[in-house]
């Protein structure tokens, strides 16, 4: 589970309203559970007591207490004054105002995935500039061997980065796991040669993934950080960072624009590596011969 910022499209009408004010905030998943409640009450919001939120939110009453207090407030009477004082009524009697025709047709679920393409949007924009992953894929295309780090959400970005690199590269090493060892995997890869390391950093950074690339850095390793935002902590150490934002619409992070900058890296490393066309012909004569796909 992963906390982060709430971030929707922009819409109109009092959930609009409600969502500037969690806008910037990084919440736990509790805590988002929460402000999708209010918003999904937007009208009835100002009214409700701490109690009646939580039993909507399906959470504890201290759990709502803590969600105020996140948000900057002294406590949930303070919040629900901002409430009153935002208009969600306008009317001043609850559920007096409805939702835009707008926000009926946008639930919660388009609202995700509108947030997601707005993340793909935004990559596209910054690959205006392609360098920076250029500079990226020939770092990695000339470690021998590659090392690819991602721990708890961030372990399945690594994972897919891993499983297609290792048809071009020669010799590719997943680190998907913590732990006491990790270190000695990556000193292991340093001592076979290893130059580079591609990190995939995700929310809720795991306080070992900061130790582990502490670590690749005093061992001579140049860090690649594919991140969700180029103010991650990870950028202390790293060499560099290239950013593609997470979704945080929904309870559990989206993380598809990290994904699609990991394949066009990959591509831009194909481009990079002798070979590449070769292996990967060479795999799909295999893989007919063995059967190995329906289709």
């Amino acid at each position: 589970m992963s906390s982060t910022t709430v971030s929707v499209p922009v819409q109109s009408g009092p959930s609009a309203r409600l969502l500037q004010l969690f806008e910037g905030h990084r919440l736990t998943p509790t805590q988002r559970r929460i402000a999708h409640c209010l918003v999904r009450n937007a009208a009835d919001a100002p009214f409700l007591s701490s109690v009646e939120v939580a039993e909507l939110a399906g959470v504890s009453q201290p759990s709502v207490t803590r969600f105020a207090v996140a948000l900057g407030f002294d406590g949930y009477p303070a919040l629900r004054r901002q409430l009153r004082e935002l208009g969600l009524t306008e009317g001043g009697e609850p559920g007096s105002v409805r939702e835009s025709p707008n926000d009926a047709m946008r639930n919660e679920q388009q609202q995700a995935v509108l947030a997601e393409i707005a993340n793909l949007q935004h990559l596209a924009a910054v690959l205006a500039d392609p360098e920076p992953v250029l500079q990226a894929a020939r770092l990695l295309a000339a470690s021998r061997p590659l090392p690819v780090l991602g721990l708890r959400a961030a372990s399945a970005q690594a994972a897919g980065f891993a499983y297609f690199a290792a048809k071009v590269h020669p010799d590719v090493r997943l680190l998907d796991e913590g732990g006491s060892m990790l270190q000695d995997r990556l000193q292991r890869a340093v001592e076979a040669g290893a130059s580079s390391l591609i990190c995939f950093a995700l929310p809720r950074y795991p306080r070992e993934l900061m130790d582990a690339l502490t670590f690749a850095k005093s061992a001579g390793l140049t860090v690649v950080t594919v991140a969700d935002s180029a103010f991650a902590p990870m950028g202390s150490v790293s060499d560099l960072l290239l950013p593609a934002a997470v979704g945080s619409s929904l309870v559990f992070d989206t993380a598809c624009a990290p994904m699609m900058l990991g394949r066009v890296l990959l591509q831009a490393m194909c481009d990079e590596l002798p070979g590449a066309v070769r292996r990967l012909e060479e795999f799909e004569q295999q893989a007919a011969t063995r059967g190995l796909f329906l289709g």
